[in-house]
């Protein structure tokens, strides 16, 4: 039998077999997938070969097969720094939530996960929620983080959930697709597929004021079934994204304002760091390119990793603003 990873606790996994019977699996054995030393060897979105357990119910599995994968998003894993997470695989769109100050996501953040979107072919959609919350000052860095990341050409969805505004928008932009929502804990993810299917009810926490981070809720990646012919995967708050596995040469592919200029340089294998004639560089000083772009550029350049890690809080205290 065949069936879709729909949730992964670590050691169990909830299978979608094809007539939408549901399934409890567990992993036959020990396998890897073709070299990827992996914390979760199978992630929520993997297609999988799965035989019925003759020694329990009906209704639970044994994985024996991954098929392969069009691509997967992935990450430092949190405790093994030389190994990696499968936040989740075979996604057509990946969401990520910024929001300005409630909790804050840094540019830094936002361009590590853009360059590994970018470096495993998933398009990329940023979504600014929260924007009830804005006063002048919030809104002004909103709009030049828009007027930035579409400049790029990102696309830009501005999204409240609590007033309903860009919902549609945002489900256009979903419809037909596996997408995936990521960001910290904090920004909204649940509380905004919630707003986009109220059936599924997904618990939401308050922001913790002493981290200014949200209390964390979703403790495994899911994927959900929603009412307009999409599926989206809500996935676990992080507090840093760290980049695996990128050699300083292919670095710049990944952003695409310097990959568009790259072939001007006078070298062909150009950091666009020191190297005289370097169109990069030439398009910074004329504010053709984003300075915070150039610095995140650097810092993944020079190996200077933010801290990765899952943002779990448990200290249980909740406040007015929403997870």
């Amino acid at each position: 039998m065949t069936g879709l990873v729909y949730k992964s606790t670590g050691s169990w996994y909830t299978v979608k077999r094809d007539d939408g019977t549901f399934f409890e699996c567990r992993i036959k054995g020990k396998f890897r997938i073709k070299g990827i030393k992996s914390t979760n060897p199978v992630a929520v979105g993997d297609v999988v070969g799965f035989d019925l357990d003759e020694t329990s119910d009906a209704t639970t599995g044994l994985i024996h097969t991954i098929h392969e994968r069009k691509n997967y998003i992935i990450r430092k894993s949190v405790n093994l720094s030389k190994q990696v997470h499968i936040i989740a695989s075979n996604i057509d769109k990946v969401f990520l939530l910024v929001t300005i100050n409630n909790p804050p996501t840094t540019t830094s953040f936002i361009d590590r996960f853009l360059v590994t979107a970018e470096a495993y072919g998933i398009e990329a959609v940023l979504v600014f929620n929260k924007t009830d919350t804005f006063d002048e000052a919030m809104l002004d860095e909103q709009l030049f983080l828009q007027y930035v990341y579409s400049n790029i050409g990102y696309k830009c969805l501005r999204v409240s959930s609590t007033e309903m505004k860009g919902i549609d928008e945002l489900k256009a932009e979903m419809t037909g697709n596996v997408s995936m929502f990521s960001g910290h804990s904090g920004v909204g993810k649940s509380t905004l597929v919630n707003a986009l299917q109220p059936s599924l009810n997904l618990k939401t926490k308050a922001i913790s004021v002493q981290h200014s981070q949200g209390q964390h809720t979703t403790t495994f990646a899911e994927m959900f079934d929603l009412d307009f012919d999409a599926k989206i995967i809500d996935t676990p708050g992080i507090r840093g994204f760290g980049v695996v596995d990128m050699e300083k040469a292919e670095l710049g592919r990944y952003f695409p304002e310097f990959f568009a200029l790259q072939d001007q340089c006078k070298f062909h294998n150009c950091l666009h760091k020191e190297e005289p004639h370097c169109a990069i560089k030439a398009a910074l000083e004329k504010d053709e390119i984003a300075w915070s772009r150039y610095r995140s550029y650097l810092q993944l350049l020079e190996g200077d990793e933010e801290h990765y890690r899952s943002d779990i809080y448990s200290d249980g205290k909740n406040n007015d603003a929403e997870d």
